[in-house]
């Protein structure tokens, strides 16, 4: 699942930044940015998915049976959910501006948390192939070895950068006066609840 895995991670990644790249412009082209990255990162993990069945069949190689194949698919199918329920909560709404309210938080945490499994999904796969393809020369520090442990430190400081960037307060999309403002008046109008009593 390596190769599903790490494509996924770098779709998501630029997805999950796309509020801190475009934080000055308008929310729905944003939104709709950030919908398409993410659909496009689950359109190649399903790709990459598909090619590692095949592989397997071909080579005679059980499926699913190892930790890394394990938290790959969870990551997918957790991604894929996420990606649904983000499209309908936000992109098409259909549900309530309270129960968006109530949503949004869990939505931005669920993100970081698959992008997190995503990071480990491929520590734990580049680690799996290092112990089937060179399991008794790896201890030698040999080329591969030293490649594959340079590319999960690479990984693991990409994922501290990223999580810095979505943590800091002064890269948040700060809302446009004209969405605050009609935030408030579509909030007013459906609920009866007061312009003050907090936005989205």
């Amino acid at each position: 699942m390596r190769p599903a895995v790490l494509e996924e991670l770098r779709g998501a990644d630029g997805a999950l930044l796309v509020y801190r790249v475009f934080r000055r412009e308008a929310k729905r082209s944003t939104k709709a940015l950030h919908a398409l990255l993410h659909g496009l990162a689950l359109l190649v993990a399903l790709v990459g998915i598909i090619a590692v069945f095949e592989s397997h069949r071909a080579k005679g190689i059980p499926d699913m049976y190892s930790l890394h194949s394990w938290c790959g698919m969870a990551t997918f199918v957790l991604y894929l959910l996420q990606w649904l329920l983000g499209c309908g909560f936000f992109l098409f709404p259909r549900a309530s501006f309270s129960l968006r309210g109530w949503y949004k938080p869990q939505h931005i945490f669920f993100g970081i948390a698959l992008f997190v499994l995503s990071i480990a999904s491929c520590l734990l796969g580049i680690t799996e192939m290092l112990l089937f393809k060179i399991s008794d020369s790896y201890s030698h520090f040999v080329p591969e070895g030293v490649l594959a442990n340079t590319l999960g430190v690479m990984l693991v400081a990409f994922g501290l950068v990223v999580g810095y960037v979505l943590t800091r307060e002064e890269w948040k999309r700060p809302p446009l006066a004209e969405e605050l403002a009609l935030s408030m008046d579509f909030k007013t109008l459906t609920e009866g609840e007061s312009p003050g009593g907090g936005s989205q």
